[in-house]
């Protein structure tokens, strides 16, 4: 029995509820989502059954999202639950001349960042001075003040705007997923390059927009997986060279070049069997994050600021570029001309760009820029272009020439003097390669990666294998002195396990950290997690008293591994061990050796003949017990005289006893939020998108009711509409409608959904009386007519269902009569024949006897009609005259009214009646068809023959005898009443349509000739 508290789950019972579980994992899982987290562009590939791979669209049908949000104010200020109106990618770029103070672009790289990181934050205050940077006094990260709320508005954070954009993001994929699909398991793309407080400010804002991070990726591994996806590689277990490429990815923000090995591999299968796999392994990555799209279009930008302070009107002014950039709408018209300009110079020489109304005095400004003089401006960059590659080939140890080839992903990598420097880092164009799709690779890569750890799909199996990026170990303090240990290197893979040993004996604490290079050129120790042990004390405690360790013997050991989500070292387990004396004895141990199973190794001694034995006791000591070995005889041999026992020192047995550690985990690094605002976030987030739902009605009514404005002029010019309502009426209408549509274009564009709500009922009222009588005086003639039909097929049902009661009648009569006259024709061929006695009888031939035939008489059953009761005539008849004397009281009525008058006959209640009909008749009919049809009856009779090959013929019984009194018209009728209905079981047999009428004959030739049926 299980101990008190514990409960074993019976078979049945763990069956189903491991089946529940999978199947419910299964059918949450069946979506996931790829995200490719770029600077300027947010990408998302979406994988379900039936969809495989494929790009979530924005609304606008576009394969890619502008990394931006926007807040515009909204119109019904006064309302209080309305929050600013949330615009994403393009459209809120489209705002950022005219509202450049609330339009939120390119925030990845103030992610994870402190506001006094001057680097970053400095250069985004640069292109965007408008927006009000602050530093959020919780974390001391950056956050912003919108000018759409209240001062006294909370900072607005940037994984919160994150949030906003990946949750855009996720409400297209589930559109593109279909109903009913819910997206919430994602991978999401990072440079390799980020540490573990911009990876954790990636999966806060994924969790804030409802997403899952199964894994962070890194942006050469996805594309790298991507290109793994089409293609096989030498298989090293084989003796087969892996192929080494290098993924050099230039985007907004940054350049990595990533070194990876492509190669194939032989494992083990289920069973007995083996399968070749793929792998991608990163060996080294290197980085520059200076340099990027955003740089190159810095350089123009300061070009144009620098020819546009050149012009007469500006020297007028008296204004420099410092004035000009400090201008946050000059600044914004510009900015987002640069990246324009900057895309036409990598496919034409030369371009340029026309500005109005820049600057407070409306100047207006045409710019030009030749490919020749941007390349002059960009040289500086272009020198950094080879920098990552010599940082990814030095960590992963490799020559340039092992490099098969170049891989180019990112926007930026099109820049045509990139390539240039490209072609001359590798020393060879032809490495240099475009064979992947250098927007979405990335994307694919992340979502392939999602699907595979899903267990919802099965795709081809391609093991990856990621890097740490930074050099990350441990700190604690032992003996009053700090101790620090190396844990992994930047190029350690990702699953990699780590045991680390201590040699303190009481509850302490540790802590993990990464080490990260400075802005001087310096290294320092950014802490990840704090360690704190809850029982080592008591654990110790334990392994001394009742295992008798002392503490020079245990040794504490901590498993540190390479997380797979977010590659940060993590603890896996932690525990306190001992080598002690095994320990023999207690009831079990007695009892083997009692019964002769204990240990055999030097701890019996075997009996010497003669030796005495006191066979009245036994002992449970091991070594005075005697045992017989299963493998020898039962008789026991005798023993030498001079056999010695072996008397060496037992063998000492030693057991390592574990005791697992308990630990708390405490985040450390920059202050995380507290719970409450978290919340606060969580509430914000929920009230934006309440308030969004709320303007999509709003916009829904505010549409339908200028609709209605316009629907109402035809209707003044319809004929059926003008019959149906008055002068007053029409001239009423007009004049509301008039003011309404007037209204629309004024105060009402910023009215409310109940305003507009409340304007929409009241036109309706309007509308709807004079739209009804035109419908139901054009609808109701057809109506009327189909009503007056079902009455006519109702009364024929009741004329026919009274003449088949009545044929029914004359029917059993006949078989009555029938029944009678089979009976006395039975006595006459039952009555004994008198026979001639021959002398020369006894010469005749056989065939020529009289000899005695058994005969079958067939006598039908009553035709086969249907069986209908009074109460269904009678239910016929009442319907029918109940219907009809509405409807003629109804048309009555009606012909009393005009065509402007409410109507006394709805379509609906002609509809109504003529459904009551049918259903009454359905029911009738159905419960007919549904009663069995009956079989035919047969007697036997006994007669005797004295003619040689004649038989005697026999009664037959003629119906058309029995109804040739009927009249015509009537026999027709009961005719046709009395062909029974063909079901599912008489589908296949030939009709007999006409011959209901005819003779039955019993003949001697009938079971050759068949039967006729009714």
């Amino acid at each position: 029995m299980p101990p008190h508290g514990r409960r074993r789950l019976s078979c049945p019972t763990l069956f189903f509820l491991l089946l529940f579980l999978f199947s419910s994992t299964a059918s949450t899982a069946s979506v996931v989502l790829g995200i490719d987290l770029g600077t300027e562009y947010i990408k998302a590939a979406l994988v379900k059954p039936g969809i495989p791979l494929e790009i979530v669209l924005t609304k606008d049908s576009k394969r890619k999202e502008t990394a931006a949000v926007a807040f515009k104010a909204s119109r019904s200020g006064s309302d209080a639950k309305i929050f600013p109106e949330r615009i994403y990618g393009g459209d809120a770029l489209a705002l950022s001349p005219r509202f450049p103070g609330d339009v939120y672009p390119n925030l990845k790289p103030l992610l994870g960042q402190q506001f006094k990181n001057t680097h970053s934050v400095t250069e985004f205050r640069k292109r965007f001075p408008e927006l009000r940077v602050m530093e959020s006094k919780e974390r001391g990260t950056v956050g912003f003040r919108s000018s759409s709320f209240e001062q006294t508005e909370e900072l607005f954070l940037v994984e919160e705007l994150l949030a906003m954009e990946l949750k855009n993001i996720r409400s297209n994929a589930m559109a593109l997923a279909g109903k009913g699909s819910s997206v919430k398991d994602s991978v999401i793309t990072v440079p390799p390059f980020y540490n573990a407080e911009e990876k954790r400010a990636v999966i806060m804002a994924a969790e804030l927009a409802g997403l899952k991070v199964l894994s962070l990726i890194s942006d050469g591994l996805a594309v790298g997986l991507n290109y793994a996806t089409s293609r096989t590689f030498p298989i090293a277990s084989e003796g087969g060279k892996p192929e080494i490429h290098l993924v050099y990815d230039m985007g907004a923000g940054s350049a990595t070049a990533t070194v990876l090995r492509f190669q194939g591999r032989v494992v083990k299968d289920v069973g007995k069997f083996n399968k070749t796999i793929q792998e991608v392994h990163v060996l080294g990555t290197g980085s520059h994050k200076d340099l990027g799209g955003d740089f190159l279009n810095q350089v123009i930008l300061d070009d144009m600021v620098q020819k546009f302070t050149e012009t007469n009107k500006m020297k007028t002014l008296g204004a420099d570029a410092s004035h000009v950039k400090q201008h946050g709408r000059t600044m914004a018209k510009l900015w987002k001309e640069c990246e324009r300009i900057r895309q036409v110079l990598s496919a034409n020489t030369e371009t340029q760009a026309s500005f109005e109304s820049l600057y407070y005095d409306d100047v207006n400004f045409k710019y030009k820029i030749t490919r020749s003089d941007f390349e002059t401006l960009a040289s500086e960059y272009a020198d950094r272009v080879g920098i990552p590659i010599k940082l990814a080939l030095d960590a992963a140890k490799i020559e340039l020439s092992d490099i098969e080839s170049v891989i180019l992903h990112g926007g930026a990598v099109r820049t045509p003097f990139v390539q240039k420097r490209l072609e001359t880092t590798v020393g060879s164009a032809d490495k240099v390669r475009t064979n992947v799709n250098s927007d979405e690779a990335a994307v694919f890569g992340a979502a392939f990666m999602a699907a595979g750890i899903s267990p919802s799909f099965r795709v081809k199996e391609i093991r990856t294998g990621d890097t740490a990026g930074y050099v990350s170990g441990t700190t604690w303090i032992s003996d009053g002195k700090e101790r620090q240990q190396k844990l992994f290197t930047p190029t350690s893979a990702i699953g990699t396990e780590k045991q680390v040993t201590f040699k303190t004996m009481d509850d302490f604490s540790f802590e993990l950290f990464q080490q990260l290079p400075g802005e001087k050129g310096d290294v320092t120790n950014s802490p990840i997690t704090k360690i704190q042990t809850k029982n080592l004390t008591a654990s110790v405690k334990q392994l001394e008293d009742k295992f008798g360790c002392i503490p020079a013997d245990m040794s504490t050991k901590f498993s540190i591994r390479l997380s797979p989500i977010d590659r940060l070292p993590e603890v896996v387990k932690g525990s306190v061990s001992c080598e002690g004396i095994e320990k023999k004895g207690g009831v079990v141990d007695g009892m083997k050796d009692l019964f002769g199973f204990g240990s055999k190794k030097n701890d019996q001694k075997p009996l010497v003949e003669h030796e005495d034995v006191d066979t009245s006791s036994s002992s449970l000591e091991a070594d005075s017990s005697t045992t017989l070995s299963p493998k020898e005889d039962k008789t026991p041999e005798p023993a030498d005289d001079n056999a010695k026992v072996d008397e060496r020192p037992k063998e000492v047995k030693k057991k390592t006893e574990t005791i697992y550690i308990d630990f708390t985990l405490e985040t450390t690094g920059l202050p995380q939020l507290r719970a409450e605002s978290l919340d606060r976030i969580k509430e914000r987030l929920a009230a934006f998108d309440s308030s969004d739902r709320s303007r999509v009605k709003r916009e829904e009514t505010l549409n339908t009711l200028e609709a209605f404005t316009y629907k109402a002029r035809d209707l003044l010019e319809d004929e059926g509409f003008t019959a149906a309502s008055t002068e007053a009426q029409r001239a009423e209408i007009e004049q509301k409608f008039s003011a309404a549509s007037e209204w629309l274009y004024g105060d009402g564009a910023d009215a409310s959904r109940e305003t507009l709500k409340a304007r929409l009922e009241d036109l309706h009222s309007l509308v709807d009386p004079v739209q009804k009588r035109k419908d139901e005086a054009a609808n109701r003639p057809t109506e009327i007519k189909s009503l007056q039909e079902a009455l006519t097929q109702v009364k024929l049902m009741a004329d026919v269902v009274k003449q088949q009661r009545e044929a029914a009648s004359i029917a059993d009569a006949a078989a009555s009569s029938s029944s009678v006259a089979e009976s006395e024709t039975q006595k006459t061929t039952e009555a004994p024949s008198s026979t001639t006695v021959d002398d020369f009888a006894g010469l005749e031939d056989d065939e020529s006897s009289t000899t005695t035939t058994i005969k079958t008489i067939e006598t039908p059953d009553p035709p086969p009609m249907p069986s209908y009761t009074q109460e269904d005539l009678d239910k016929l008849l009442s319907t029918h005259d109940s219907v009809k004397t509405w409807l003629d009281n109804a048309i009555e009525a009606q012909s009393k009214l005009g065509l402007t008058d409410e109507p006394a006959i709805l379509t609906a209640d002609l509809i109504t009646k003529s459904q009551e009909l049918q259903r009454v008749v359905t029911q009738m009919l159905q419960r007919q068809m549904r009663k069995p049809r009956k079989s035919s009856k047969t007697k036997t009779a006994t007669t005797k023959v004295a003619n040689k090959g004649k038989t005697k013929p026999t009664n037959s019984v003629d119906i058309d005898e029995l109804l040739k009194d009927m009249p015509a018209s009537d026999r027709e009728e009961l005719e046709r009443m009395m062909r029974p209905p063909k079901t599912e079981q008489e589908g296949g047999q030939k009709e007999t349509g006409t011959k209901t009428a005819g003779k039955l004959k019993e003949t001697g030739k009938s079971k050759e000739r068949g039967h006729e049926e009714l």
